[in-house]
């Protein structure tokens, strides 16, 4: 029932390397900084402009 789990072979580390970084890094940074955009504009919206 229980199958020993087989390794991953250097074609799948590559594949799943060169998804990480060349996707989801790209993905997740930008989802990083839209956040803190919003939350600043939600902050600004809510407290009003920066004084000078």
């Amino acid at each position: 029932m229980d199958r020993p789990q087989q390794p991953f072979t250097k074609a799948q580390e590559f594949r799943s390397f060169l998804f990480l970084s060349v996707v989801m890094a790209p993905v997740l940074a930008v989802i990083v900084v839209s956040g803190y955009g919003f939350l600043v504009w939600m902050y600004q919206l809510l407290a009003g402009p920066p004084v000078r």
